[in-house]
């Protein structure tokens, strides 16, 4: 009886620990990519990105000092998308929302910054429904996450 209890706890204990494991280890590997990726857009430690937030594979980074803001999306099926921005260059930042067709369904939520030297824009891609795995689940969340940013991003633009 003892050997049974014990063979079932170590088989119940492998199954829970195996994907604890696989989590942990992705984990760590999305940090260190983190990390590399900032390193290299801190332009020789010009940037610091002390402000970050991280939601739905997405990160943004901004340096309020230097004013860099910095966007990354490992939502992407091939390589992570990385999106960089000197905001010292820029007039204004604002939220672009693409629907589809007559419906209100959204496919898209940009970041659009109108630069300060010619009045061009330039728009990075926030949230895309086909990086949605599961079909606009994750769209609320990252709607008001976006919201919350382009503010950030403007008081910063602002001061």
């Amino acid at each position: 009886m003892d050997t049974s209890v014990t063979i079932i706890g170590l088989i119940i204990t492998i199954l829970i620990g195996i994907p604890l494991f696989y989590a942990m280890r992705s984990n760590s590997i999305n940090k260190a990519k983190i990390k590399e990726i900032m390193k290299k857009f801190s332009q020789n430690n010009r940037f610091n990105f002390e402000k970050t937030e991280t939601q739905n594979k997405k990160v943004l980074a901004l340096d309020e000092k230097n004013k860099g803001f910095l966007l990354i999306d490992f939502n992407s099926k091939e390589k992570e998308v990385v999106n960089f921005i000197d905001l010292n260059t820029v007039d204004s930042c604002k939220l672009s929302v693409t629907t589809e067709g007559n419906s209100d369904t959204i496919v898209k939520i940009e970041f659009e910054f109108q630069y300060k030297k010619d009045k061009k824009t330039e728009s990075f891609a926030f949230y895309k429904i086909e990086n949605d795995q599961i079909g606009q689940v994750c769209l609320y969340e990252d709607h008001q996450l976006a919201k919350k940013w382009r503010e950030i991003i403007q008081d910063c633009i602002s001061s």
